[in-house]
């Protein structure tokens, strides 16, 4: 899945976010941000496109990478745009391919906001963390969101045009997590500035773009209109 940004009209489709080089430097951010952990087998669960699965394989991490797809038949098959890796396609809307406490960590990017019942999802992925193990939530859509509203009025994609978007606050999203036995050991809120831009300057100045935004997204107060939350959560070791 991976859908990710305010992309246009088709949330569903296209490769807007692996052409946009400033969204691109946000999944290195993020990449960089779990290998400081050092999880030993992590899921990219709804990993779309791939272009995450792809970059934690390349930081050396032990990655496997999942993608429901209700048209394809079940099971791995090679990555179209990165035909090195595979990915495990399966038309379940919840349920996993994979046996009790297989991976260390598991990474949802931009994919929980899409799930018919969120909370069967998450349950699925306790299910399947080792015990101690990490959930990584990114671009988790944020209710208070001004580049939702702005995409709203201009007719533009924002969440809630397909049929199981969610938006979440802090509330909503950790107490998702907390009901399912997580603890949530971090929580932030980012990207004050849209990053899926294809043009040649945002181009280059991706990383300058990146940068600033990444900096707005830590002053308080302003942030509480950015685009995303974060949360990283574990799950008990007994």
């Amino acid at each position: 899945m991976h859908h990710d940004e305010l992309s246009g009209a088709n949330p569903r489709g296209g490769d807007v976010n692996l052409r946009s080089a400033p969204q691109m430097e946000e999944y290195r951010a993020i990449v960089r941000r779990i290998r400081a952990d050092h999880p030993p087998s992590i899921l990219d669960w709804g990993c779309g496109q791939g272009q995450v699965t792809n970059l934690l394989n390349e930081a050396g991490l032990n990655v496997t990478a999942f993608d429901h797809n209700p048209a394809a038949p079940e099971g791995p098959r090679p990555m179209e745009r990165y035909p090195h890796l595979s990915a495990y396609l399966s038309p379940e809307t919840w349920k996993l391919p994979y046996a009790d406490a297989t991976f260390a960590a598991v990474l949802s990017c931009g994919v929980l906001e899409h799930v018919a019942d969120p909370d069967a999802s998450v349950e699925e992925l306790k299910r399947i963390l080792a015990p101690g193990g990490t959930f990584y939530v990114f671009k988790l859509p944020n209710r208070s969101s001004y580049l939702e509203a702005v995409a709203r009025r201009a007719g533009l994609y924002y969440h809630g045009v397909c049929e199981h978007d969610r938006l979440y606050d802090r509330r909503s999203a950790v107490g998702l997590l907390r009901r399912h036995g997580f603890e949530v050991v971090e929580f932030r809120r980012m990207n004050m500035l849209p990053l899926s831009l294809t043009a040649a300057w945002a181009t280059r100045w991706a990383r300058r773009i990146w940068d600033v935004n990444r900096l707005l997204s830590a002053v308080p107060g302003l942030n509480l209109v950015a685009t995303n939350l974060e949360l990283v959560a574990r799950t008990s070791r007994a």
